[in-house]
């Protein structure tokens, strides 16, 4: 499997800024990532806080 460039951390916060309501378009626009790394994300890391 591919390492991802962003740690962990980067990407719970992703999710997090989503679920505040930032569009997904949005936010994968700014930080340089495609939506289906979003939803893969989120499945796989949807529910944890960074002490997780």
């Amino acid at each position: 499997m591919r390492k991802s460039r962003f740690t962990t951390e980067q990407i719970i916060g992703f999710l997090k800024q989503a679920e505040a309501g930032m569009v997904v378009t949005e936010l994968c626009r700014q930080h340089g990532f495609n939506e289906a790394s979003y939803y893969l994300w989120r499945s796989k890391f949807g529910g944890m806080s960074v002490s997780d």
